[in-house]
């Protein structure tokens, strides 16, 4: 039995846990990007990006599927439904259309949710990133090296998104 081996099997529950809420947690965010797209159809830059950057989170879920296979998780490789998502999405942007009444003021606040899931996900991938490189893990460390890059870039995303969009929605009648 190598160290990796035995490392997993002693800290398999800690890292699962770890991996599992990741797991969720990626699958969420796909889902706040999508909803965030289908709401914004008439806005072609919010609408394509949102999209593509929903596919790198769904990719995450698929690779932390398979890596949680040898912390003896069983996660489903296939994101959750595209319309899945968006109808629990749907449900929150209307709860959150119910308090504001306007249409401006829930894209910011879905710009900013995104925006906040994103840096929790990727706190997510930092703690995993330290967990794999003192366990020796080289594999799960690739898998944090790949895929933390991309939910950098949908936190910085959202960040300037909100940054464009604040100032005009918050000032403007």
């Amino acid at each position: 039995m190598n160290i990796v081996t035995t490392l997993r099997s002693l800290h398999g529950n800690k890292v699962g846990a770890a991996i599992e809420e990741l797991h969720r947690s990626e699958n969420d965010l796909a889902g706040a990007l999508l909803n965030l797209s289908d709401q914004q159809r008439t806005d072609h830059e919010i609408f394509y990006v949102a999209r593509d950057i929903a596919r790198w989170s769904q990719e995450h879920v698929r690779e932390l599927a398979r890596v949680g296979g040898d912390y003896g998780l069983d996660l489903d490789p296939e994101p959750e439904d595209e319309s899945t998502l968006v109808a629990r999405m749907k449900q929150k942007g209307a709860e959150l259309v119910g308090r504001h009444h306007e249409p401006s003021l829930l894209l910011l606040a879905d710009l900013r949710h995104i925006h906040r899931v994103s840096s929790g996900v990727s706190l997510d991938w930092e703690v995993l990133a330290q967990t794999a490189q003192a366990m020796r893990d080289t594999e799960l460390l690739a898998v944090t090296q790949d895929c933390h890059p991309e939910t950098l870039r949908q936190m910085r995303w959202a960040n300037a998104k909100v940054k464009e969009t604040a100032a005009q929605v918050m000032v403007t009648g």
